[in-house]
């Protein structure tokens, strides 16, 4: 913003304070900007663009109070946000002391659509059509402390699209968060499906965000039929990259798990998990699977149901001493789940349309 205001000639404090307006104040208009010159503002207002997301549509869970929300871009895709309330990130009494379970918590997107087509997720039957950019993931922040009226303390990247495939405009996204809104690295989780590679680049970057990977499996076999990625990155290559990220950042990261029914919940699978768990200091989140048969799929993802083992092996993970969360179905009630809303509403743009 600094240079910016050198290059409108300008001195360069004038980029610091309009950078608060944007981002601290949350300013939508030029006008607003009463400590920049009036004949600043007027030339701004004359070439540049404060773009903002609109919103399309939004619910309110009737169990948790928890509220997702459709937002159009400027060229009419559409993405999702979701506004988590404090207590309602997990259950049980073992969630009491995590922070998100403290917090007023956003799950942004960095992504429309999703091109990593995971078997059990609605986004990735939608497609890749492009990546945010900062300002596009950073507006949904802008857009929900608005419309919401109170802090927002953590964000997750957690919603659709991939965040480690649009490493540049996340990464500065959360710089402008933890800049500009307040919001601690500390407080800031990115999940990935597992590109090693950018895991590393976060660890050689001193990055303090938590990372989450999306695991679902510590065996290449069925995490290949989960996640066609384990065939770019084995689940060596990511304890690997993991283990490169904590020694670099001290940072504990956390591995997050769905238990389908034959597929990842016998007692091999829960073995090999543990010694993954063991490779670096985390610890284990235990997701619900929201169903994605409003999507039709088809082969081996239409034959994906929850475990009924997922009490027992919960029990079994700790036992052996590691840290293991069980997350609410938060927002089960109005399509919480990434891609849920997008695709009962119409799909990715304005009309419907897919491209």
């Amino acid at each position: 913003m600094a240079a910016f205001a050198a290059a409108q000639g300008e001195p360069p404090y004038r980029g610091h304070q309009l950078f608060s307006w944007l981002y601290t104040k949350g300013a939508r208009d030029f006008a607003e900007m009463t400590d920049l010159g009036l004949e600043f503002r007027q030339r701004l207002a004359d070439s540049t663009v404060i773009e903002a997301t609109t919103e399309v549509a939004h619910e309110i869970s009737a169990r948790d109070g928890s509220i997702k929300y459709l937002l159009a871009l400027h060229d009419g895709m559409r993405i999702e946000c979701v506004l988590i309330p404090p207590a309602s990130a997990f259950r049980g009494k073992e969630a009491s002391g995590e922070d998100e379970q403290k917090r007023l918590t956003l799950c942004v997107s960095t992504q429309v659509g999703c091109p990593l087509a995971c078997a059990f997720c609605a986004t990735g039957t939608m497609g890749f059509h492009r990546n945010l950019t900062a300002g596009e993931i950073v507006g949904q922040l802008l857009h929900v402390r608005r419309v919401n009226g109170k802090r927002i303390t953590n964000v997750v990247f957690m919603g659709m699209g991939e965040p480690l495939l649009n490493y540049e405009a996340v990464t500065d996204a959360a710089d402008i968060m933890t800049q500009g809104m307040g919001i601690a690295p500390r407080r800031i989780t990115v999940s990935t499906a597992g590109y090693a590679d950018r895991i590393r680049r976060l660890g050689d970057e001193r990055r303090k965000f938590n990372i989450a990977l999306s695991l679902h499996s510590a065996v290449d076999r069925t995490r290949e039929q989960l996640m066609p990625i384990n065939n770019k990155f084995t689940v060596s290559e990511l304890a690997d990259a993991l283990e490169h990220y904590y020694l670099k950042s001290r940072q504990r990261v956390t591995l997050e798990f769905i238990f389908f029914d034959g597929i990842n919940d016998s007692e091999a699978e829960m073995r090999s998990l543990i010694a993954f768990s063991r490779r670096v200091p985390s610890k284990i989140n235990i997701i619900p699977f929201h169903s994605i048969g409003f999507t039709h799929p088809t082969g081996f993802a239409a034959t994906l149901r929850p475990s009924p083992r997922l009490e027992a092996n919960v029990a079994l993970l700790r036992a052996a001493r590691l840290t293991v969360m069980v997350r609410s179905s938060t927002g089960e009630d109005i399509a919480a789940a990434c891609g849920q809303l997008a695709a009962q509403t119409g799909g990715m743009t304005h009309n419907g349309a897919a491209s």
